[in-house]
């Protein structure tokens, strides 16, 4: 219900914003980003949450106010603190260690923004699949058991919001002043969770620069 919610606020959020779209526009734009993605990692034995930190870029194609996307970020890795009590079933005489993961996204989908003027305000919705190892790092503790079946290292992934553009003086080149997005993740963690979670929704922030043709 929570994703649904999500999915139909997007949606007229898209839909508010191409009202106002006007067609003088760029055909091309590509974007070279820093990205800052706060990660929940959903599961039981790990924090709730944790900062990575990376950068990817985008390239787009505009058919006016409506564009199709495509992004690819990455995130250096992190090490966490993974700790499980004697008793669970995936480690019976408990498990302890430093795990590292990192987190690798592609995604693709619509944007739609005013392409006009000094200031672009843009919103998106993007589907595709992303990567991490932090699972398969977990799995390979000593004292874990996953049975047959082994933690997913990629997952389903999509992610919506919207940032603004501000235009620089020389016309081509725009500053990603602000993305805010909500990232949701589906990693398979039930040979590794007490609970079988299997989703993640996580916070996502990105600024760089745009270039225009």
């Amino acid at each position: 219900m929570k994703l649904r919610s999500v999915l139909l606020s997007c949606t007229f959020m898209l839909l508010g914003l191409a009202a106002f779209a006007q067609y003088n526009f760029p055909k091309f734009e590509v974007a070279v980003d820093y990205s800052y993605a706060r990660f929940s990692p959903s599961h039981n034995y790990i924090k709730n949450s944790y900062s990575l930190n990376g950068g990817g870029g985008s390239f787009e194609y505009n058919f006016g106010y409506l564009g199709v996307k495509a992004e690819f970020e990455g995130y250096s890795s992190s090490t966490q603190n993974f700790s499980a009590p004697a008793g669970t079933s995936f480690c019976p005489n408990g498990c302890t260690a430093n795990v590292q993961g990192n987190l690798f996204t592609y995604l693709f989908g619509p944007q739609v923004g005013l392409r006009t003027g000094k200031f672009r305000p843009f919103g998106e919705l993007l589907f595709g699949g992303a990567h991490s190892n932090v699972y398969g790092n977990i799995s390979k503790i000593p004292g874990i058991t996953t049975g047959s079946q082994a933690p997913s290292l990629n997952a389903f992934a999509m992610t919506v919001g919207g940032g603004l553009d501000i235009m620089l003086n020389s016309g081509s080149i725009a500053l990603r002043a602000g993305e805010f997005d909500y990232l949701y993740t589906r990693f398979n963690t039930s040979s590794i969770s007490a609970t079988g979670q299997s989703a993640q929704s996580s916070f996502r922030y990105q600024a760089g620069l745009v270039f225009n043709f």
